[in-house]
C-alpha cells in the first residue's frame, strides 16, 4: 500500500517538472525569436539606410553635373578657375552659382561633393603616345621634378610607353610580356589606353612611393620598397588618365605648367602670381583668372612662345572627377564619378563606382 501511495505522489511531481521544462523551453524559444527579430529589424534598417546612402551619392553626382553644366552658361566667366563654386571657391561676385553649396541636406541625410578638373593635369595617355609632340618630354619633366635619376627615369618612361602601346615589342629600356610574365605574381601588360592612373603601379620601375608618396604609405610599410625614397611630388601630382589634352592655366600647378616646353619655373610662377590675385592664394575672392591664353603675352611671354604653347593650353576644363560622401545617422558611403562636359546641357558620366 505504501508503494502505491509513493507512486501516486510522484506523478504530480513529474508533471510539474515537465511543465517547468516546457515553460523554460518556450521562454528560450521566445528569447531566440525576439533576438532574431531584433537582428532582422537592424538588418532591414541597414538595408534601407544603404539604399538611401546609394541614392544620396547618386544625387551628389547629379548635383555636380548641374554645377559644372551651369558654370558653362555664365557669360561673364568664359573660363574655369579655382575660385568658382564647383571648385570649392567662394564664387565670383554676382555669379548665379555663388550661393550654391557643396554640402547639402536631402531627406534624412547629407551629401558633400568635391570636384577636381583633370585639365589641371597632363593626360598620361598623351604622355605615353609616341606620336604626341611633347609626350616623352612631359614624362621626363615630371620624373625630373620628382628627383628620379636618369637610368631609372629611362626605364620608367619606356615602360609606360610599352604598357600603353598596342604592340608587344619592348623599347630599349622598357618592358613587355616577357618581363611581367616572370613576376612573382605574373600578369599581362595592358597594351591599351590607361583607364585608371593606379595602373602605373603595375609598370616596371614605378615604386609605390612614386605614386602615393612616402608619407601616405607610412601606415602601410609592407607596401614600400626595401629602401623607400622620399619624393617632393608624386605621379598623381602630374597626370590624369582622361582629359581633353589641354592644360588649364587657371587650375594647373606650377609644376604641371613646367611640363610644357617654353615654360620654365619663372614663367610658371608668373602665371600663378597673376591668377591668384593680391593674396597669392588660389581659390579666394580676389583671384584674377586668365580669360584666354593670349593674355600670357602680358606677363612676360613672348609672342612666339604664346603661339607655340597655345596648342597645349586652355582656360577651360571639360573633364571633372567627382567624389561624393553621403551620411545618414553616422553611416557613410562614398562614390566616385568622372564627368565630361561637352556643353552646358551635355554633361555625361563617364565613370561611376562606389568606394
Amino acid at each position: 500500500m505504501k508503494v502505491a501511495s509513493d507512486k501516486k505522489n510522484r506523478k504530480p511531481g513529474i508533471a510539474l517538472i515537465i511543465v517547468m521544462l516546457v515553460i523554460v523551453s518556450l521562454a528560450a524559444l521566445a528569447g531566440t525569436f525576439a533576438a532574431s527579430m531584433k537582428v532582422e529589424t537592424v538588418l532591414l534598417r541597414q538595408t534601407d539606410s544603404d539604399r538611401e546612402l546609394e541614392w544620396l551619392c547618386r544625387s551628389g553626382v547629379e548635383y555636380a553635373r548641374f554645377l559644372v553644366g551651369q558654370q558653362a552658361t555664365v557669360a561673364l566667366e568664359p573660363y574655369d578657375s579655382l575660385n568658382q563654386r564647383w571648385a570649392g571657391g567662394p564664387g565670383v561676385t554676382n555669379s548665379p552659382l555663388q550661393s550654391f553649396s557643396l554640402t547639402n541636406q536631402l531627406g534624412n541625410g547629407t551629401f558633400t561633393v568635391r570636384i577636381v578638373d583633370w585639365e589641371r593635369y597632363f593626360n598620361i595617355n598623351s604622355a605615353a603616345d609616341r606620336k604626341h609632340p611633347i609626350g616623352r618630354q612631359a614624362l621626363e619633366s615630371a620624373l625630373t621634378q620628382m628627383g628620379v635619376e636618369d637610368p631609372e627615369k629611362n626605364i620608367i618612361i619606356d615602360s609606360i610607353v610599352d604598357w600603353r602601346d598596342a604592340d608587344s615589342d619592348s623599347s630599349l629600356n622598357g618592358a613587355e610580356m616577357d618581363y611581367y610574365a616572370n613576376q612573382p605574381k605574373p600578369y599581362l601588360p595592358k597594351n591599351g589606353p590607361i583607364d585608371d592612373l593606379s595602373e602605373l603601379l603595375l609598370i616596371r620601375g614605378v615604386l609605390p612611393e612614386m605614386y602615393w608618396g612616402t608619407n601616405a604609405l607610412a601606415a602601410l610599410p609592407s607596401a614600400l620598397s626595401e629602401e623607400p625614397k622620399s619624393y617632393p611630388v608624386t605621379l598623381r601630382d602630374f597626370f590624369a588618365p582622361m582629359s581633353t589634352g589641354y592644360i588649364n592655366i587657371n587650375t594647373a600647378s606650377d609644376k604641371v605648367l613646367q611640363m610644357i616646353p617654353g615654360i620654365d619655373a619663372a614663367l610658371a610662377s608668373s602665371i600663378l602670381r597673376v591668377r591668384t590675385g593680391p593674396d597669392g592664394v588660389d581659390g579666394t575672392a580676389d583671384d584674377t583668372p586668365f580669360r584666354n591664353v593670349a593674355e600670357l603675352a602680358t606677363i612676360g611671354f613672348g609672342r612666339e612662345t604664346v603661339e607655340r604653347v597655345r596648342r597645349l593650353l586652355s582656360v577651360k576644363s571639360a573633364t571633372f572627377e567627382v567624389e561624393v560622401e553621403a551620411e545618414i545617422e553616422g553611416r557613410k558611403r562614398r562614390m566616385r564619378a568622372v564627368l565630361h562636359r561637352a556643353s552646358a546641357t551635355d554633361v555625361k558620366v563617364l565613370v561611376n563606382h562606389r568606394q
